[in-house]
């Protein structure tokens, strides 16, 4: 029989599912699917925990329909949700955990599904079932956690899934160990995380509404002032301000899109006010880029970027001019998020790498 891993990747209108194939500790993809949602569905739902048993439904679909006869899953990974700061690697689901990801997240996301769809799902086969790798990855030093006011500290809300797999890869790729290897790494989607890696370790990052750059959904980091003062206008809800910022910020806020297909072609075509957006967008990239360079000394092994937007060859074109000088620039476009899960689960069962138990904390 062969072996297999499942993941599950929930996103506030789609849920990637994935089965990979186990062999000798490496794992090969044998299908994966993005099942869209329409949004008259998802809306139905008064809260995002309130989607659990729709979207389980969907993932005991996907498994009916492609997982092969001859193949048993013997465990499985979900995307870790919004919760309270964790150290990287794989964290194993139990009830404490799913009742945390559903109705005390730290934030309300749709990947605060992730731990319990896969638990789930782990307990029809009697597996054992993790999260590997959530935005609330926290491996600051002392010093980046220092904001400037003692009463707002600065903490981690990071794309660690992407970051630390694709950081994997780029280790490989020039022949040093993940745990030696220092460098900058930019996932750009529809949300950026700009992250400095020192030995393996995501030691600082933008936490996407401190000094991120504003992605094609996110206004990234704004002036605080004019923000406190229309929060105190009257003239906003506190829910109409959180779209401002994140949702129908950034990109969208300006140009009325977020399809970043469409503008690129306009870009590429002279559009003079898409090319303004671009041109800023860059600027914060490269920013934020060679401030993380300065977290490392500039002692930097390369330049990562990642993400859906690494696709997107009139943007990669302005940011390769602007950080050209600090170091080798690197590509990995997209986002393979299913498969980093899996790999790391398949490094856990293969006992190269330990789980953690929840509920944890990071000292």
């Amino acid at each position: 029989m062969n072996e297999i891993i499942f993941t599950v990747n929930p996103g506030s209108t789609t849920t990637k599912c994935a089965l990979f194939n186990l062999t000798e500790q490496r794992v090969t993809k044998v299908i994966e699917e993005q099942i869209e949602h329409p949004e008259k569905e998802i809306a139905q739902f008064p809260a995002i925990s309130d989607q659990i048993n729709y979207r389980e439904t969907i993932a005991y679909n996907f498994i009916d329909k492609y997982l092969p006869e001859n193949a048993n899953i013997i465990a499985c990974a979900g995307r870790g949700g919004m919760l309270t700061p964790v150290p990287s690697g794989a964290i194993k689901i139990n009830e404490e955990l799913v009742k945390f990801s559903l109705y005390t997240p730290v934030y309300q996301h749709a990947s605060n599904l992730g731990a319990p769809l896969a638990f789930r799902i782990a307990q029809r086969y009697g597996i054992p079932a993790f999260i590997v790798d959530p935005v609330s990855v926290d491996e600051f030093s002392a010093v980046a956690r220092i904001s400037g006011h003692p009463d707002f500290p600065r903490f981690s809300f990071v794309h660690a899934l992407n970051i630390r797999a694709t950081v994997r890869k780029f280790a490989e790729q020039i022949g040093k160990d993940f745990s030696d290897t220092c460098c900058v790494a930019a996932h750009l989607g529809g949300g950026f995380s700009i992250a400095a890696i020192d030995h393996g370790k995501i030691v600082d990052n933008d936490n996407r509404m401190e000094s991120a750059p504003f992605t094609p959904e996110r206004a990234g980091g704004i002036p605080p002032i004019p923000l406190i003062e229309a929060c105190f206008s009257g003239r906003y809800k506190k829910e109409e301000l959180v779209r401002k910022l994140y949702g129908e910020g950034g990109v969208y806020a300006y140009l009325g899109s977020k399809n970043m297909v469409e503008l690129e072609k306009r870009a590429e075509k002279g559009d003079k006010e898409v090319r303004r957006i671009y041109y800023a967008m860059a600027y914060q990239i490269a920013k934020e880029i060679a401030a993380m360079a300065s977290v490392l000394n500039f002692e930097i092994d390369g330049i990562i970027i990642t993400g859906g937007l690494a696709h997107d060859q009139f943007l990669i074109k302005e940011l390769k001019k602007k950080i050209k000088k600090l170091g080798d620039i690197y590509l990995y476009p997209g986002s393979n998020e299913n498969e980093a899960l899996a790999e790391t689960v398949a490094r856990v069962l293969a006992g190269k790498e330990s789980y953690i138990d929840w509920p944890v904390r990071v000292s």
